[in-house]
């Protein structure tokens, strides 16, 4: 198992960079210049051209790109374009929103994924399988905007349960901090909740066939036991895939949740950040959604080890 991380974080390495510099690459190829954006066209020549040497954005894109590694490297991500704090205390301010959003929201897929999932497979072609299997349809095609104002108008509008925008922290407000959280976190969670189902339910059907569960049936294991102690376990390869994926698109992909429910998270402040051409902030954060895409797909290799010890003796 040790070697199996050692060789992950190996990898990585080619990664960041080929992230990086094709992220670098694009900022500068796209039309625009954060020196206009923050200054009006009007201003003065010169002084544009005394910030733009200030900021080192007149030395030629491989030279910028260069020293932006070299301080990555000892752990400087740069200065924001916009206010001039450093990208890290930006990028801290967005991240426990984002992060709380994301672990929400998972909790509330795995709430509805796994019973629905489990239940599919076990009553298949019955009303119950239906069911799953039209919440699984109904949450991968509706799109997030478009679920996120229902749920915004039947519980925050209608029926006043809860609040429609706006982020109070949890840690510091409990009860008032989660209400906040609630929509928006149902919103990303039940579209994953879609995802899981209809990937367990069809890893619970193809595992129902395998010999060993007819083995453990002709010794007079419970349907339930069946399920609970032989065949979940070997079904979650697929699942444990999808959730791995799902978590870093939800830490740093949820920008049109954020936006609808006026949320500071991580995703708002890159589309933000984009549009000002603050080139060392989006520079910044999508390096961190890039080691965290690699964290979750590290943890999700070692989840196999476990799952499946084939996988850890290979």
């Amino acid at each position: 198992m040790g070697r199996l991380v050692l060789h992950r974080l190996a990898a990585t390495v080619p990664v960041l960079l080929l992230v990086t510099a094709g992220v670098f690459a694009l900022l500068h190829l796209t039309p625009g210049d954060p020196i206009d954006t923050m200054m009006a066209e009007s201003a003065d020549p010169a002084v544009k051209a005394h910030l733009r040497r200030e900021l080192g954005l007149d030395r030629p894109i491989p030279v910028q790109y260069l020293q932006w590694m070299a301080r990555v490297v000892r752990g400087d991500l740069g200065r924001s374009i916009r206010n001039g704090e450093p990208v890290i205390e930006n990028v801290s301010r967005r991240l426990r929103p984002s992060l709380q959003l994301a672990l929400l929201a998972m909790t509330v897929s795995l709430l509805v994924a796994f019973p629905l999932g489990i239940v599919s497979a076990v009553r298949r072609n019955t009303a119950a399988d239906r069911a799953g299997t039209t919440f699984a349809l109904f949450g991968i095609c509706m799109p997030n905007f478009l679920l996120a104002l229902l749920l915004i108008f039947v519980f925050g509008v209608t029926l006043r349960w809860l609040p429609i925008s706006g982020y109070v922290d949890p840690l510091e407000e409990g009860w008032d901090g989660l209400r906040s959280l609630v929509l928006p976190a149902c919103t990303l969670g039940l579209a994953l909740a879609a995802v899981i189902t209809r990937t367990l339910r069809s890893s619970l059907l193809e595992a129902l066939g395998e010999d060993y569960v007819r083995t453990a049936r002709a010794k007079g294991v419970s349907e339930w036991g069946v399920i609970g102690g032989h065949v979940l376990k070997n079904a979650m390869i697929p699942v444990v895939t999808v959730l791995g994926l799902q978590l870093g698109t939800l830490i740093g992909g949820a920008v049109i949740t954020e936006y609808v429910f006026a949320l500071p998270g991580v995703g708002r402040l890159v589309v933000d950040a984009v549009f000002a051409r603050d080139y060392p902030l989006v520079q910044g954060v999508i390096l961190l959604i890039a080691v965290g895409f690699i964290a979750c797909n590290l943890v999700v290799d070692l989840l196999y080890g476990w799952l499946d010890p084939r996988i850890r003796i290979r």
